[in-house]
């Protein structure tokens, strides 16, 4: 890790077959699941970004394009 990336945010990233969870910095954390699932599982999409994280991104997505707004 370098020290440009000690400032970064870091992003949980789950394997429920390796059942393991670590921080990885925002910057990695494409290549270090591509990585983790190739070297591991055969490519398969095993490792990913915590599914929490990920809901709860959607959902700040969605409220900003107004996608969750009431119809009038």
């Amino acid at each position: 890790m370098t020290a440009a990336n000690e400032d970064e945010p870091r992003v949980p990233i789950v394997c429920a077959e390796c059942e393991t969870t670590s921080r990885i910095p925002l910057s990695d954390v494409a290549e270090t699941v591509e990585r983790h699932n190739e070297q591991l599982h055969g490519g398969n999409d095993v490792a990913t970004v915590d599914p929490d994280i990920v809901d709860t991104i959607a959902d700040l997505v969605a409220t900003d394009l107004g996608l969750l707004e009431d119809a009038e």
